[in-house]
């Protein structure tokens, strides 16, 4: 499966451009891991997944994903076919839409 050798790449580290709005000298990984997360998913490259997997691990990764209040389609499903997910899991599917237009899959 794409990522199963993240452990061979313990060496990567989350781009900083990708926080770019945060202090990286004082950031808190463990506290803010649902936006490294949601931020890697968005916008990340291969060795962004590897560090964040390095970091997390496989199961701290899905279960940040199932808290993710929004994903666009791509990465929504890019998320369930990689980490094996169900759409029903994320809460992003199952949050109650602010809009009716939102939510609509």
């Amino acid at each position: 499966m794409l990522f199963d050798d993240y452990k061979l790449h313990t060496d990567t580290v989350i781009r900083p451009s990708l926080l770019w709005e945060y202090d990286l000298n004082h950031f808190d990984w463990m506290k803010m891991r649902n936006v490294v997360v949601q931020r890697v998913l968005e916008r990340g490259r291969m060795d962004d997944y590897y560090a964040m997997l390095n970091l997390y691990g496989w199961e701290g990764v899905r279960e940040a994903l199932r808290m993710i209040p929004y994903m666009n389609r791509k990465d929504l499903n890019f998320a369930c076919f990689v980490f094996d997910l169900k759409k029903e899991e994320l809460r992003c599917c199952t949050m109650r839409p602010s809009h009716p237009l939102f939510g609509h899959f």
